[in-house]
């Protein structure tokens, strides 16, 4: 009898820790620690990343002069700020934009630099674009970039106190809070999401790669555009609501077919592929830690394509050669996959667009009814709708239902 008791005694210790201990993770707040803490322990991986956009997104032009793209000496009607107002300098790609310190948030300043086209262009927010417009003043100097942007640019903003762990997007926007992680090294301890499912994984970069809203709105008296109170390894549908679209309607966000119309919405676009029901990841093509290709991708466009997709497999083309399904030379623009898959038609900025994520084939015939361009007059820019469409009823391995006529 006196070996029962000690057993049961035993085992509700044990379980009466194990509860403990699953309170306090709950009720515990996480806690952040920034990437400079992993890289003792990862210090290769941490090196790739360190020279990333992902890592230098917003910059200090003060701390780092060569984050400043444009000459700001030259005089311009459109730059009607100088440097010394900057205090963040954001993007480094297709466009920077510049935010200055006031009281305790930051505000973008009039102004964007087109790196592209190397010209300023106007920075504003119309009415009846971003659903958020209508909750603030037409004013850049009232619109902060706390509720914003910054939940996104950053790890862990702090609303109340709005302040954050590190600026840009740092390990723990991905691994989520690593303190348990960096006083004691466990797989369990720290979030990997290529070992969440695919929805969790994807996740990963749907909370700041889509078009949306919270689903708690306002928070104390502001209206946030970035998926407040997610942290990683959660269900980002409990805090994020992608954006609406309606079919047929061509709005801001969405062509009339519900493809990405604008910048940001690569989630908003992956999210109705066959890459995702089928449980690909955004990771099974980039890889955020930094490669030699563009888009982090972990290789090159064609033969990253390939590595699924090689012709007469399982997965498709169904045609003996990638030229006899492109119908272009090997070697080409036209005979990349991303050419026909993925065109340019979310616009970034001025004239400049971002490839499409549904990995769909626009064809000419939904452009003539849908407004929505197709890739083979995004390339021939010369040609019609109807001329791309006369070039395909000539390509036999096309099902013509699919063309249309």
């Amino acid at each position: 009898m006196r070996t029962t008791h000690l057993l049961l005694a035993t085992a509700l210790a044990a379980f009466i820790c194990v509860a403990t201990a699953a309170v306090r993770s709950q009720t515990t707040a996480p806690e952040y620690v920034g990437s400079q803490s992993c890289s003792r322990c990862h210090a290769p991986t941490y090196e790739r990343w360190s020279h990333t956009r992902m890592a230098n997104v917003v910059r200090d032009p003060k701390q780092h002069p060569e984050a400043v793209l444009p000459d700001f000496s030259k005089p311009d009607p459109l730059l009607t700020f100088t440097l010394d107002e900057v205090a963040f300098v954001y993007g480094s790609k297709w466009k920077q934009r510049y935010f200055k310190h006031v009281g305790d948030d930051y505000y973008p300043l009039p102004a964007q630099w087109d790196v592209i086209h190397r010209v300023w262009r106007p920075y504003f927010v119309q009415p009846k674009t971003d659903w958020w417009v209508a909750y603030y003043p037409a004013d850049n100097a009232k619109r902060p970039t706390g509720p914003l942007c910054d939940g996104c640019h950053s790890v862990n903003y702090d609303l109340q106190k709005k302040t954050v762990t590190e600026w840009n997007v740092g390990c723990e926007r991905c691994h989520g809070p690593g303190g348990a992680h960096v006083r004691q090294p466990t797989q369990r301890n720290i979030v990997n999401p290529a070992k969440l499912d695919f929805v969790r994984a994807n996740d990963t970069c749907i909370q700041c790669h889509s078009q949306g809203q919270p689903l708690t709105n306002p928070n104390s008296g502001l209206y946030y555009d970035w998926p407040v109170g997610f942290h990683q390894g959660g269900r980002l549908s409990e805090f994020w609501k992608l954006e609406e679209h309606t079919l047929g309607e061509t709005s801001f966000t969405h062509f009339a077919d519900g493809t990405a119309h604008k910048n940001r919405m690569q989630g908003n676009d992956y999210v109705q592929s066959q890459m995702y029901k089928r449980g690909v990841t955004c990771f099974s093509c980039h890889d955020v830690h930094g490669t030699p290709h563009d888009a982090d991708l972990i290789k090159a466009p064609r033969d990253l394509c390939l590595t699924c997709h090689a012709p007469m497999s399982p997965n498709g083309p169904r045609a003996a050669t990638l030229e006899l399904h492109t119908h272009h030379a090997a070697g080409s623009a036209g005979s990349d996959c991303v050419a026909c898959h993925m065109p340019p038609i979310a616009q970034t900025i001025a004239d400049i667009n971002v490839r499409s994520h549904t990995f769909r084939f626009i064809t000419p015939a939904e452009s003539e009814r849908l407004k929505v361009p197709n890739p083979c007059v995004v390339c021939h820019k010369d040609k019609t709708n109807a001329w791309a469409a006369e070039q395909l009823k000539h390509w036999p391995e096309l099902s013509p239902w699919r063309v249309g006529p």
